[in-house]
């Protein structure tokens, strides 16, 4: 996946910081012209890859990482770096020596990840720079993502403001307005990199360092041998090494770095009180608190103006929300149909229905989709949805699934729920664990042939010279000659030079190359043809059925087989509400087993907790870390919510047994009785951080917040525990100043304010009638509920106070939609 780099010109709000619910937290295009290091200071300015693994090299040694876990970490486990895990023997090691601590933060799906690896940290002379003269420590941003938010939130805050400081991972929409600029800060991304004090205080840092010296950028050798040296640069003033052009000044972001990390050898006390201060700057901006409000905000007041700010940004051509790069914003798409539920009889109910819709239909017909193998990319480096960056997320799987199924349930449009089992088919064959565990990611870069240097994209694309080969027979009854490839490519937009840009691939990589794009409607093609619609339906199918088969044959990206509980958690969720909504129970028996999976290996009975993290061992068992890696917010909030839905499609009640204990345990270990709402973290797993967070914004994934706002609603209409919906109005007021001032930065929270602040309804079906139900132990009015002359009975409550008996759906449909 990329993260930071300088594209050729500047796109409006791609920073990593706090936004627009954008659709990544992971980075933008690996094709962009130039890298460069978005770089954040504790202290003010003076005024003025992946490639071959090196695991292959025989000569080269382990270093500690070799016994980790972690699919990232031991990416790096042959650098000649003295990589330390995080942990107290690197903190020790570096109060000891009193040495800077150099943190390194990525995922093993990261392209620039990968970049910055092959380039410096597989460096004889870097590693041993960074071995002698600082502890190095490596962290796996998915294993611990509260360190990566920690450091994160100082590399955005902190970080001056750069042209093209770009994020490699949220883009988020344009900014017409003040209101949609407020919810831009600073650039960050993926690889992080950040010097610590031994105490673990972040006095600079930054994104992407290049190994050497640019016109105008400092290289990441440069970097380290100057403070090596230990010596100052003046604004503007460059010695021998410092670039290639004497009279070019280094921009003040390099600058920040060289003389800040000098700082720690010449004036080491300045820079601690600094970063104290900054720190304290860091926790008292970040803090989300009660405070001296009772309740939170108007929820009619919230919707109307996310709504105005999603419908200022919103792309009236291609649909999404952006410029570019344009990424899959499925808490948006989820908010907009509830927005058109609630507003159904209005313009503005009217046109939230059409954005969405509109959006899901040209993200489906763009490259961003794998129309040869199903699923979808992280996000499209244009606003057609046409080029894409090629790494495939879990998270987005599960997310999409549950979008397309509901733009189907509003629209009976076959189109969208072929999507959706599109992508769980593709989930079934690629991420699937043979004991009904998901794993985490699929790699952007593979090697277009055995044995070559990995590319991005090379699995996914196609020559026209490769389409006809494989798709040679002539197509009887079309009114001119025709072979099954020439239609496949018409209808896909293959050319024989390439349908991607060179303003998308600088270096070359994917010239004569095509992503598959739908260009034309079944009719437009079959018309153009003489065909018939379903005929040529068929074989379009067929073709991309044969490419399927082709491309088997490629080397395959790396697949991170590591298994995260919450995207485990999102991804029952998708098949659950799916399965639900299709109604297939084979999908169900989907999500079924990877709740059992959840429940056999990543939770502590003893403990009752979750465990983040396991991962894919030998002869595909099951390994994990040791110790363990303990879940955080996310990994509770997205459980539950799994189990929940799961629950309701399955109907089986253990399932709503185990989300009312996993939420008992999250609120012990995570809620603020204080401040209200929950801590990313647990306060003993995240002990020495400097800032203990709460997410506050609904970005690639919801945030834990939100999403537990909405699990306590429904866990208090299953239960009628009444400290469960007096907690989600803690939370919710909690996050009344945020909401307030860009609530577009929280459409799922905003969701979960709407449901708070209306009467809900609930339909309760009466299959068996059994007054001993586990539903009916929680809500005893249940008991006094009967069938009716033997059928499944409805009964519609509020408040617990239910209607008359009703065993006729069209009847029930009245009731709900008068």
């Amino acid at each position: 996946m990329s993260h930071l780099s300088s594209p050729p010109k500047k796109h409006k709000g791609e920073h990593k910081g706090h936004s627009l619910p954008h659709g990544s937290e992971r980075g933008s295009s690996s094709r962009d012209k130039d890298r460069s290091a978005t770089v954040s200071s504790s202290v003010p300015m003076p005024a003025g890859g992946k490639g071959s693994h090196p695991s292959s090299t025989p000569q080269r040694v382990p270093n500690r990482l070799i016994h980790e876990k972690s699919p990232y970490l031991l990416q790096h486990a042959y650098n000649p770096v003295d990589w330390y895990p995080w942990g107290q023997e690197a903190f020790d090691k570096a109060r000891k020596e009193n040495k800077p601590i150099f943190l390194s933060v990525g995922y093993s799906t990261c392209h620039w990840c990968h970049m910055m690896e092959e380039e410096s940290f597989q460096n004889e002379e870097i590693g041993r720079l960074l071995s002698e003269d600082f502890v190095s420590v490596k962290v796996d941003r998915e294993e611990r993502p509260d360190v990566d938010k920690v450091y994160m939130t100082f590399v955005q805050v902190s970080s001056p403001p750069r042209e093209c400081a770009r994020h490699m991972g949220s883009g988020q929409l344009p900014s017409p307005s003040p209101s949609l600029r407020q919810a831009t800060s600073s650039g960050g991304g993926w690889p992080m990199n950040v010097w610590l004090t031994p105490n673990l205080q972040p006095f600079v840092g930054g994104t992407y360092f290049p190994p050497e010296d640019g016109l105008t950028r400092v290289g990441f050798r440069t970097v380290l041998l100057r403070i090596r040296e230990q010596v100052g640069v003046p604004g503007g003033v460059r010695g021998p090494g410092w670039g290639t052009r004497k009279e070019e000044p280094l921009s003040p972001a390099d600058l920040q770095v060289c003389l800040h990390l000098l700082q720690w050898k010449q004036n080491k006390n300045t820079l601690l009180e600094n970063s104290q201060r900054v720190t304290t700057a860091l926790l008292a901006r970040s803090e989300i608190s009660m405070g001296d409000r009772q309740l939170p905000p108007s929820a009619a007041t919230m919707n109307n103006r996310c709504f105005q700010q999603l419908d200022e940004g919103y792309d009236e051509e291609y649909g999404g929300f952006a410029e570019a790069p344009k990424f899959p914003t499925p808490v948006i798409l989820s908010f907009l149909f509830s927005y058109w539920l609630s507003h159904r009889l209005t313009q503005d109910g009217s046109r939230a229905q059409q954005m969405a819709l509109h959006t899901l239909k040209m993200m489906a017909n763009g490259g961003i989709r794998d129309h040869v193998g199903q699923g979808f990319h992280r996000y499209s480096t244009d606003c057609q949805w046409h080029v894409p960056h090629f790494e495939k997320m879990l998270y987005d799987q599960a997310q999409l699934a549950v979008a397309y199924s509901q733009a189907f349930q509003i629209s009976g449009d076959e189109f969208y729920s072929d999507v959706a089992k599109g992508i769980l088919q593709y989930v079934a064959r690629s991420l699937s664990h043979r004991s009904g565990g998901f794993y985490s990611a699929e790699d952007a870069d593979s090697p277009p042939e055995r044995g070559m240097r990995p590319k991005e994209g090379a699995y996914y694309v196609w020559t026209v010279k490769e389409v006809q080969q494989l798709l040679p027979e002539p197509v009887l009854g079309a009114t001119e000659p025709l072979t099954s490839g020439q239609l496949l490519m018409k209808h896909y937009g293959l050319t024989e030079a390439g349908n991607i840009s060179p303003s998308q691939d600088p270096k070359g990589e994917l010239q004569g190359q095509n992503v598959l794009t739908v260009r034309y409607s079944l009719e437009l093609t079959a018309a153009r043809f003489g065909l018939d619609v379903e005929a040529v339906r068929t074989l379009l199918n067929t073709g991309l059925e044969k490419l399927f088969q082709a491309r088997k044959h490629r080397p395959k990206p790396h697949l991170d087989s590591k298994m995260l509980a919450a995207w485990n958690g999102l991804m029952v969720s998708g098949y659950a509400v799916t399965g639900a909504v299709l109604g297939q129970d084979r999908l169900i028996s989907y999500a079924t087993n990877g709740a059992k999976f959840l429940k056999r290996h990543m939770f502590d009975v003893a403990s009752g907790r979750l465990m983040r993290t396991c991962y894919t061992g030998s002869g595909g068992t099951v390994e994990h870390s040791s110790p363990p890696c303990w879940g955080f917010l996310e990994d509770y909030a997205f459980v539950v919510r799994g189990l929940l839905d799961l629950y309701e499609a399955s109907q089986e009640s253990a399932w709503l047994e185990w989300a009312l204990r996993l939420q008992d345990t999250q609120d012990r270990l995570f809620w603020d009785s204080q401040g209200g709402g929950y801590f990313c973290s647990e306060a003993e797993l995240g002990a020495g951080l400097p800032l203990r967070l709460k997410d506050d914004q609904d970005g690639a994934e919801p945030s834990a917040n939100s999403v537990s706002a909405h699990n306590l609603l429904r866990l208090h209409g299953f239960t009628g525990h009444k400290d469960w919906m007096d907690k989600c109005v803690c939370l919710l007021t909690a996050f009344s100043e945020r909401m307030r001032r860009v609530p577009v930065a929280l459409p799922e929270m905003v969701r979960a304010l709407s449901a708070q602040q209306q009467t809900l309804k609930q339909v309760l079906i009466l299959a068996d009638g059994d007054p001993s139900s586990f539903l009916s132990r929680q809500l005893p009015f249940l008991s006094t509920l009967r069938r009716l002359e033997d059928q499944a009975t409805a009964y519609v409550c509020e408040n617990q106070a239910c209607s008359m008996p009703i065993t006729d759906p069209c009847e029930l449909r009245k009731l709900l939609h008068p």
